[in-house]
């Protein structure tokens, strides 16, 4: 009896994996011109599953202390429940603030949120600071790059 030949099933592209700083995510909720238009563009490609977002789980709760101060609680409230719709929360523990500690950078926040990126190994941490990261070792993106990257790679 001849055996059937099973059509190849290629394996699906990996997505690309993203760690999302607080700012990126306040440019959105705060509607921060100029850089809202290409952080609502990210969390688009996030929804519709082309990318794989994170937060670090201490950003949560600052993004929900920014925007209650700037807004309201109630705006707050909203943004962190779709927020958590959209992103995967990056679980920290005493080991990546430890690591956090070591890596030399100047504001502790930025290196944290570089412990979070390297404890999911997310291809970049999208920020507009890049340049507060320049020591850390871990790729960043703003935004509107992972969005060109996107856009190049459907091409």
């Amino acid at each position: 009896m001849a055996r059937k030949k099973l059509p190849r099933v290629s394996e699906p592209e990996p997505r690309l994996g993203v760690l999302v700083d607080t700012n990126v995510i306040l440019d959105v909720v705060l509607a921060r011109a100029p850089w809202d238009r290409d952080a609502t563009l990210l969390f688009d490609a996030i929804a519709a599953g082309d990318v794989h977002g994170f937060i670090a789980g201490h950003a949560v709760t600052t993004t929900h202390y920014v925007v209650e101060r700037e807004r309201s609680r109630q705006v707050a409230t909203s943004a962190i429940s779709d927020m958590l719709q959209l992103l995967a929360v990056v679980p920290l523990d005493r080991a990546d603030f430890q690591r956090a500690l070591t890596l030399g950078l100047q504001d502790f926040e930025d290196a944290v949120q570089v412990a979070a990126c390297l404890r999911v190994g997310a291809d970049f941490l999208v920020t507009r600071n890049a340049r507060d990261h320049r020591a850390a070792p871990i790729v960043t993106r703003s935004a509107g790059e992972v969005i060109a990257m996107l856009r190049a790679a459907s091409q």
